[in-house]
């Protein structure tokens, strides 16, 4: 009988928990955990019983040789963690962001290409269903030319669940936090911006903040294509939305509700589809995207390559936040 990979999920915050959660329900890994924290373990026992083995210490951890390695921890650990688990032989997915900087987003990206082990990143609503059918009619053609791009999130309900509340003290949390959004002006788009102007603050007499609270993102493209995004740590019920217009027709997406609303400039109707709201499928998907990878049947979907253009716009927009000027998208660091 075929002995099961290992895989250690690093960080049993919310999202680990979920990963360990998803992970042990598979029947072809040997699920453990890594956690330094006796309450963050005690919490995750109380939720999903014991794992196959728990680590104290990542160090210990890799001394053990695991063909795989989830990292759930903290944005300033996701580079020293994933490049010592690459360098010690995993294959490794890691939680958005890539990092807490774009220098050390490189450093990842040059220790995958180094060590020839997989590493992807847990973007995982590229396998939301309403994303996808977006993605399908932009790389189809059917909106037309594309001319802007816009997505809003609002959502005071992730302050309010944070259990590490690193929002309060690290500046440009809100778009670390949400680099969903950057990440998929790639992913739907295929093109980086040319640069970008941000804009926004700290504001409103709410319990609980960060700097900015909110803050909206105008990308320029080298062709006549505008894409914005608005993010804030203000709205309660959160609000989610996607929005494409082109010069044959528009589709606005409300990832909340699963709603598209598709409109077509030649018969001036409009249609309406409508998709599952669930968040575990999304996991459930990248997990057998990642194993998938490893196997050598298809290639990552969120590859160091692609995911570090997250980090790009991230970096010029919190120097366009700062500067309240237009920065130019950044070129990746040679060291």
């Amino acid at each position: 009988m075929a002995v099961k990979p290992r895989i250690v999920v690093v960080g049993l915050g919310s999202i680990g928990r979920r990963h360990a959660r998803l992970l042990a329900r598979r029947d072809d890994l040997i699920v453990e955990w890594c956690e330094a924290e006796p309450a963050a373990i005690a919490a995750a026992q109380a939720d999903l019983g014991p794992p196959a083995k728990i680590h104290g210490s990542f160090a210990q951890m890799l001394g053990t040789a695991p063909e795989l390695v989830l990292i759930a921890t903290p944005h300033a650990a996701h580079a020293a963690q994933t490049i010592a688990a690459l360098e010690a032989g995993a294959h490794v997915f890691c939680e958005k962001p890539m990092a807490d900087t774009l220098a050390s987003a490189a450093r990842m990206r040059r220790a995958a290409a180094t060590s020839g082990r997989v590493l992807t990143f847990g973007f995982q609503l590229h396998f939301n269903p309403g994303l996808r059918r977006l993605r399908e009619l932009v790389a189809a053609g059917s909106l037309g030319e594309l001319v802007h791009f816009h997505c809003r999130v609002g959502s005071y309900i992730t302050l309010v669940n944070s259990r590490s509340r690193h929002q309060s003290r690290l500046e440009g949390a809100l778009l670390m936090d949400y680099t969903h959004q950057p990440d998929l002006l790639y992913w739907f788009l295929g093109d980086a911006p040319n640069g970008v102007f941000a804009s926004g603050g700290q504001g409103g007499r709410l319990e609980l903040s960060s700097r900015p609270n909110f803050i909206a993102l105008n990308c320029d493209y080298r062709r006549s294509l505008l894409a914005t995004i608005h993010l804030n740590y203000v709205q309660m019920p959160e609000r989610h939305e996607y929005e494409i217009v082109g010069d044959e027709g528009w589709a606005l997406f409300d990832f909340n509700t699963g709603r598209l609303r598709l409109g077509r400039r030649a018969s001036a109707s409009e249609s309406v589809e409508e998709f599952p709201v669930e968040r575990d499928p999304m996991y459930a998907a990248e997990h057998t995207a990642f194993l998938d990878a490893v196997a050598g049947r298809r290639p990552p979907e969120s590859p160091p390559d692609e995911a570090i253009v997250s980090m790009q716009i991230i970096d010029a927009a919190l120097a366009s936040w700062r500067t309240r000027a237009w920065v130019a998208l950044p070129p990746l660091p040679l060291a």
